[in-house]
């Protein structure tokens, strides 16, 4: 598989503080890769740097074998979290105006279809939705025809059919066989459009790899959830658990027998749960705080 960028011992520090600490990795080509960590664990920085917004303080970012540099600069495509768009324009007139800023553009036509923004090309930009908007934003970031489209958190905020929407024309844009840089919160996303995801945490790589590969490599059978209360019955019961967000959770493989064991102790089953295991827990296992702060 050939690697369109390749990092190699990025370190960023402001002042005393080590931003990003000295990671190395690979994004394979016509991939969705995904940079997953809280705030402050350093995904910004990093994605800045590869998205030669900043200099790193040492260390290398490789594109296609070479340094990165103004050709870079005019193939890749940024999807910022928060972009201005000019006032009192419709969304057609927006996407003229930005394609006279390149020398070579994607036809206004295939991107009003690529991000399906066919029925509200007429309307001003000032009353778009959220899922509207991010939808032209995303028209405006492969507008160039990058290879490499950055998008940083792009659908925080939009209601969980706006976020849906959203995943269906990133996947669209990987169909075009173009790389996909994706930072989010959301771990449901991270799962369904990311081939490979890097996890950070204080300007570190914890883990990397495929969200399949790691949970299984992480994990074995599911998640047996109970409200918070069920906590100290459980502690005096002596069963091993895990506190996430206002539940109470217990992984393993033989559903059947926890089940039997805490009806042994008398341990109500009111609001029990069951799961497979996601990227959120494994956050919690490898640094033991969750992944949303």
């Amino acid at each position: 598989m050939t690697n369109i960028l390749e990092i190699h011992q990025l370190t960023k520090t402001f002042s005393d503080n080590i931003a990003v600490d000295g990671i190395s990795f690979n994004v394979p080509q016509g991939k969705c890769f995904g940079l997953l960590g809280p705030n402050g664990a350093g995904k910004t920085t990093t994605i800045e740097m590869m998205e030669g917004i900043i200099k790193p303080t040492s260390g290398e970012i490789r594109y296609s074998g070479r340094t990165i540099d103004s050709i870079y600069r005019q193939e890749v495509g940024i999807q910022f979290q928060h972009t201005a768009i000019q006032d009192f324009l419709t969304v057609k007139e927006t996407l003229e105006m930005f394609s006279q800023f390149y020398d070579k553009t994607i036809a206004v036509e295939k991107l009003i279809e690529t991000c399906s923004l066919e029925s509200i090309l007429d309307r001003d930009t000032r009353k778009l939705s959220g899922g509207q908007r991010q939808r032209l934003l995303l028209a405006l970031a492969i507008l160039n025809d990058p290879k490499i489209v950055f998008l940083d958190e792009p659908t925080t905020g939009l209601d969980p059919q706006a976020r849906r929407n959203f995943w269906q024309l990133v996947n669209r844009i990987k169909q075009q066989n173009k790389t996909v840089l994706l930072t989010t919160h959301y771990m449901d996303e991270a799962e369904s459009l990311c081939d490979e995801i890097v996890i950070m945490d204080q300007g570190k790589i914890i883990e990397q790899g495929s969200p399949q590969a790691l949970l299984a490599q992480n994990f074995e059978g599911v998640m047996v959830s109970l409200p918070k209360q069920a906590s100290e019955f459980l502690t005096a019961a002596g069963f091993e658990f895990q506190l996430n967000h206002n539940r109470v959770e217990i992984v393993t493989t033989q559903v059947e027998k926890i089940v039997r064991d805490l009806l042994g102790k008398s341990i109500s089953l009111d609001g029990m749960q069951i799961r497979s295991p996601d990227l959120e827990d494994l956050f919690i296992k490898l640094t033991g705080h969750q992944l949303r702060g």
